[in-house]
């Protein structure tokens, strides 16, 4: 697949439910309204519609939520997608919140995953509390012991927050590299509803690595793993650091990605509104004709970047649409 900019699409990633066990206070509100069930596609036909994918051309593909691990027999769908691993599909990933792991570590690195991305944005237990409104750190930290243990590779990924965790993420930095873990730090995107301002929990990344580079020699790096993270080599832990900077520096002239909600919507871009309806061909025939019809369609408009901006004076997001439902 190739789109209107030149941009081979090898990567998508897949919501397989808006639900979460969290409530994170810059992704939701506290008291969160979920889709209805019925609203969600089978895990078969999430299978069906990876596989769609696969046939054109992804070579990696990322399962994401809300929290994808609270999905009724999700390992179904994952043993499934693993079985492609070698046949088309190079690479299986999962986004995770950490609370299920201990659970299905074991069972998702016998599906083929191999690393997986782990939300923490901070290891302070009232504060993680806070953070997340429901979450156990207790339960994470156990979880991302039984993924290393399973042999599964785990990156941090710690979305920095102002007056909040940005005394912390050095601290971060030492733990996640000591542990054999690469870190990345994310700035908040302005998507959806919260409680509260937004724009007073945004802390530019661009400050945060003027501020590690007083302790820390950051040598900037060509490694990829085929997300929109920037990476550095920290030469005092010999660990990897990435950046994930949509507001202060975009990260589109490469972008590979599209993106699949549990519904079957299918948005070319995360910062954009632009999305095409996959559920409906998905569902109006056995053979997938319809189904790459309307593929070819909406990848031929990918646009060429996003529009984030975080409306200072609004304070509204620049997305009415919640990180939660997109994935991620």
């Amino acid at each position: 697949m190739l789109d209107p900019f030149g941009r081979h699409i090898t990567y998508l990633r897949v919501s397989v439910t808006d639900r979460c066990d969290f409530r994170c206070v810059y992704c939701m509100p506290e008291h969160m309204t979920f889709l209805p069930k019925a609203d969600l596609l089978t895990l078969e036909e999430l299978e069906r519609l990876c596989g769609a994918f696969i046939a054109k051309g992804v070579e990696r593909l990322r399962i994401t939520g809300g929290e994808p691990l609270v999905r009724k027999d999700v390992m179904r769908l994952i043993d499934r997608l693993g079985s492609r691993i070698g046949n088309g599909l190079n690479e299986l990933t999962l986004t995770t919140n950490g609370s299920q792991l201990a659970r299905y570590a074991r069972d998702l690195a016998s599906a083929g995953i191999q690393r997986i991305n782990v939300s923490l944005d901070t290891r302070d237990p009232l504060k993680f509390r806070a953070i997340t409104r429901w979450g156990d750190l207790s339960k994470v930290l156990a979880g991302i012991d039984a993924a290393q243990d399973a042999g599964l590779k785990v990156k941090i990924n710690t979305v920095a927050l102002r007056d909040t965790n940005e005394d912390e993420l050095a601290d971060m930095l030492e733990w996640a590299h000591g542990r054999g873990m690469d870190l990345t730090l994310i700035e908040t995107m302005p998507m959806g509803d919260i409680d509260g301002d937004r724009t007073a929990q945004y802390l530019p990344l661009s400050l945060v690595r003027a501020n590690l580079e007083r302790h820390y020699t950051l040598t900037d790096s060509d490694y990829r793993t085929g997300g929109p993270a920037r990476y550095v080599h920290v030469a005092e832990t010999g660990g990897r650091l990435g950046f994930i900077t949509p507001l202060t520096h975009n990260f589109c002239e490469s972008c590979n990605r599209v993106r699949v909600t549990c519904t079957g919507t299918l948005y070319m871009c995360l910062g954009q509104n632009d999305d095409a309806d996959l559920r409906t061909p998905l569902r109006a025939s056995q053979n997938d004709d319809l189904l790459n019809a309307a593929i070819d369609s909406a990848i031929a408009r990918k646009p060429k970047g996003h529009d984030f901006m975080i409306d200072r004076r609004q304070k509204r997001p620049a997305l009415a649409r919640p990180m939660s439902l997109t994935g991620g």
